[in-house]
């Protein structure tokens, strides 16, 4: 899949472009559903009265979310159709650097999509994902989303969810699992019940988190004292004050 459009990087609009340009892709490769459309333009209008970056308190939650990650037992990081277009490799180097599983959950859920995506994943080099089995289930939902992998998000203590479900995110919660959620609307009900609500782009979020990763290996205090620090309350509030004034903190 080409990242090319026929538009100049110095354009101003250029990054935004882009990322509609890749789920346009994705959709004619078979990755991204249809509504997929739709759900890139809801996040992308949010993203635009956060004024596009990632504000402080999402950074903040993208340390406590690598530090979730890096101290887990078993984490998996969910992919569905708009996050494998937008961010495949990027989330292939956010599970080698975490020890994270990858596994492909979808809504709109067929065969062909799941293959489709983790064959996409593993052109970008992952190794192994999980998703096709769907040997487990997630009470509670009566969609294709409660379909997982027994071995995976059923059995998992933490779960990295970009672009999340409401209904999921609140049936994940309710198994008792650590659920870190990247969502542009910190008044959805992802974010409102996620354990580190991360409300920044998908683009900027999954990098910011693999960075931190990176900075907090192998440092079991600095973990703690991230997750520690964090206040999904205060990170909630300090989103919404930002697009309620224009993007300003």
């Amino acid at each position: 899949m080409s990242d090319e459009v026929e538009v100049p990087e110095s354009h101003p609009r250029y990054e935004s472009l882009l990322t509609r340009h890749r789920i346009e892709a994705g959709v004619d490769r078979g990755i991204t559903s249809r509504q997929g459309l739709i759900a890139q333009g809801r996040g992308e209008a949010y993203d635009y009265l956060l004024g596009e970056r990632t504000l402080e308190s999402a950074d903040r939650a993208e340390r406590a979310a690598a530090a979730y990650l890096l101290s887990a037992e078993h984490a998996v990081i969910s992919v569905n159709g708009n996050a494998a277009a937008l961010v495949p490799g990027e989330l292939v180097e956010l599970a080698e650097v975490t020890g994270a599983d990858l596994e492909v959950n979808l809504f709109n859920r067929t065969e062909e999509r799941i293959e489709a995506i983790a064959e996409y994943l593993r052109e970008h080099g992952a190794t192994a994902v999980k998703g096709l089995t769907a040997d487990g289930a997630i009470p509670g939902l009566d969609h294709e989303r409660a379909k997982v992998d027994a071995d995976g998000i059923e059995a998992a203590d933490v779960v990295l969810v970009p672009l999340e479900d409401g209904d999921r995110a609140e049936a994940l919660g309710a198994m008792g699992k650590t659920e870190l959620v990247v969502d542009l609307n910190p008044l959805s009900r992802s974010a409102q019940v996620a354990t580190v609500p991360i409300i920044d782009n998908i683009v900027r979020a999954i990098p910011g988190i693999t960075a931190h990763a990176r900075a907090l290996a192998d440092d079991p205090e600095a973990q703690d004292a991230a997750i520690a620090a964090f206040d999904a309350d205060e990170a909630l509030a300090d989103a919404e004050r930002a697009i309620r004034t224009g993007g300003d903190q």
